[in-house]
């Protein structure tokens, strides 16, 4: 038999007449050939998706990390130009005042009227101050306050003053400061013991 034989069943009716049909065989080999393909294609498409979604999670992942790497080299370029020109604010606020004491000194040459010039410098130094002021630096009170070491520095202890100067600030030997409600210089006081 040839191969086209194999496939067919020939049946024989009761005619006479000889019909050819495939065989049952085949058709199921057929089916299950159909059935494979099917269950492939299946399998193939949850590992397709799988497969893109983790190109889609390594691409975003990429893109955050590439971000991040921008931000922290921008982020590092302000810092650096902050510390490099963060003052510029400040001096440029305390340039008049140098130039005010340039102008006191050079007119005290001229001048022997020493409460003129007692009256421009204590003009200059307010001048100071209020640009100081301005910037959020303000002076420690010291006068009649109680010892407190969050803004004082005790650099000598006064006996004998009493029991109601005892834990208080004396004197002020240097005027401490604050700038923005930080301490960045504590006064350096005599304190009553």
């Amino acid at each position: 038999m040839n191969t086209n034989e194999e496939n067919k069943e020939q049946k024989i009716n009761v005619d006479g007449e000889e019909k050819v049909t495939v065989d049952e065989t085949t058709e199921e080999s057929a089916q299950n050939g159909q059935d494979d393909s099917q269950e492939e294609t299946q399998e193939k498409d949850p590992l397709e998706a799988a497969n893109e979604q983790i190109e889609e999670l390594k691409d975003k992942y990429l893109r955050a990390v590439a971000e991040f790497d921008n931000y922290k080299k921008r982020t590092l370029k302000e810092k650096t130009e902050l510390i490099l020109n963060g003052g510029e604010k400040t001096i440029v606020a305390i340039l008049p005042i140098l130039d005010d004491m340039e102008r006191a000194a050079a007119s005290a040459e001229k001048t022997d009227d020493i409460k003129a010039l007692e009256e421009g410098w204590e003009l200059i130094f307010k001048k100071l101050k209020k640009i100081l002021e301005s910037m959020g630096v303000k002076e420690i009170e010291t006068k009649d306050a109680d010892f407190n070491v969050d803004f004082h520095e005790a650099i000598a202890m006064v006996p004998g003053m009493g029991d109601d100067k005892k834990g208080k600030v004396i004197d002020c030997v240097q005027t401490g400061y604050t700038m923005n409600d930080k301490v960045i210089r504590h006064a350096k006081v005599a304190v009553g013991q």
